[in-house]
């Protein structure tokens, strides 16, 4: 009976209670929708929720340690106070939706026993069907997000980058900031923030690849709060494209920089737009995960950096490390970008990737008409091999017949002349003997 409890807690250790599959939620704009775990938990149990990595959510069991938003991370206010944990399940409840609140919500059990994990995919529908205003700039040159309205002392004006607050605005302008000044652990951008003080306009300076994204305009004055979404998109001079890596889930992969790092190199990861990892040339820095931001702890230790090379290890993947992976390699004379897109794929799961199962048909096709023209050729042959032969015995019988019908002139023709040619040549033997 043990032995069979130990075999039990060991495979929830190893696959959790959840599985992998992601759940689908869909919600309209303005609701609220509540993520259920499906769990009673207990004293011993600590569960955490992140949004985009980012931890928005914690509540311990016996009820010592619980907050959400702003409370678990000083520099989120994404949701403003708009999230609610239910006690006694741990699930999470987001009131008044909005569209960005759209994008992948991970639950993370942590008891006695096992490590559990469960993934929310959260679509939020816009209730007159709202449209995102695609931008696109050349890497280098500066673009700037318009916001087609005229401030004034009653609005306030709040930019986010993938839900994280990158520039403030208020209308009589006592409140102002971009970037580190707004979020002291986000330098995302760099100083290349600029802000309209008559519009709340945002300029993007010497835009980079990793700039790409979602970034939200929030308008609130006393009678409403308006969104508005820019996707935008910047495109490598040279044509950047993006290294795909796909990984089976358990195993390690590695990013690989393609450089020698050296005093001058500093080189910096990115995950969805959150550094997980630092190494300067001289090492004088150096960093992964937690170390890097400590509201991160999406790797849980599973990072692991060449001191050589800048190169990134992934190791024990899962699922959700799926996504864009940025290298961002910083030097005294230039700065260059590399994406690294990765795909895990459950080892499993009956889906394979359509490539893989493309592959797989194109062989089995190849092989059919392989086979296929080899048994024509066969067939052909073996009919060949078989006329031939009749034909030659049709031959011998013919010659057979033709022998026996010969008249007995003819056969003492063909003697008289053999014997002929043989006195013949015996008479020329004789004179070439020497006397």
């Amino acid at each position: 009976m043990s032995l069979f409890l130990f075999i039990l807690l060991a495979c929830l250790r190893l696959h959790g209670v959840f599985g992998v599959d992601t759940e689908e939620v869909s919600v309209m704009e303005g609701d609220s929708v509540t993520l259920n775990i499906g769990v009673q938990t207990d004293q011993e149990d600590r569960i955490i929720w992140y949004y985009k990595g980012i931890r928005i959510a914690v509540i311990s069991g016996d009820h010592s340690y619980t907050c959400t938003d702003v409370q678990c991370n000083k520099g989120n206010e994404r949701f403003r106070a708009r999230l609610e944990l239910d006690h006694q399940t741990g699930s999470l409840t987001i009131m008044n939706t909005r569209i960005t609140d759209s994008g992948e919500y991970t639950l993370v059990i942590f008891s006695r026993f096992s490590d559990s994990e469960k993934i929310f995919s959260v679509s939020v529908h816009g209730v007159f069907g709202f449209d995102t205003v695609k931008v696109s700039v050349i890497e280098g040159d500066s673009v700037t997000l318009n916001t087609g309205v005229q401030t004034n002392q009653q609005d306030g004006i709040i930019w986010y980058y993938k839900g994280i607050r990158i520039a403030v605005i208020s209308g009589d302008l006592s409140k102002f900031c971009t970037d580190v000044q707004c979020n002291e652990g986000t330098e995302r951008f760099r100083d290349r923030l600029k802000l309209d003080h008559q519009t709340g306009s945002l300029t993007i300076m010497n835009t980079n690849l990793e700039d790409s994204g979602e970034y939200t305009l929030v308008i609130s004055n006393i009678f409403s709060d308006n969104e508005k979404i820019f996707s935008v998109s910047v495109h490598g001079v040279f044509g950047f494209d993006t290294v795909k890596v796909s990984v089976m889930e358990g195993d390690s992969v590695t990013l690989n920089s393609g450089v020698q790092t050296n005093h001058q190199h500093k080189i910096i990861w990115y995950y969805k737009g959150i550094r997980i990892a630092v190494i300067s040339g001289d090492l004088s820095k150096f960093c992964t995960d937690v170390q890097c931001n400590e509201d991160n702890v999406r790797f849980g230790g599973r990072l692991k950096l060449d001191h050589q090379t800048g190169s990134l290890t992934i190791m024990n993947t899962n699922l959700e490390d799926s996504g864009e992976y940025t290298l961002l390699i910083s030097s005294f004379f230039s700065n260059s970008e590399k994406i690294f897109s990765v795909s895990v794929h459950d080892p499993n799961s009956d889906s394979t990737p359509f490539l893989s199962r493309l592959q797989a048909v194109v062989v089995v096709s190849v092989s059919a008409g392989v086979i296929a023209i080899l048994l024509i050729v066969a067939v052909i042959c073996c009919c060949k091999c078989r006329a031939r032969r009749k034909a030659n015995r049709t031959k011998r019988g013919r010659q057979a017949s033709g022998a026996e019908d010969s008249s007995p002139d003819q056969r003492n023709t063909f003697l008289m002349t053999d014997l002929s040619d043989s006195n013949l040549h015996q008479a020329e033997a004789a004179n070439e003997t020497p006397s």
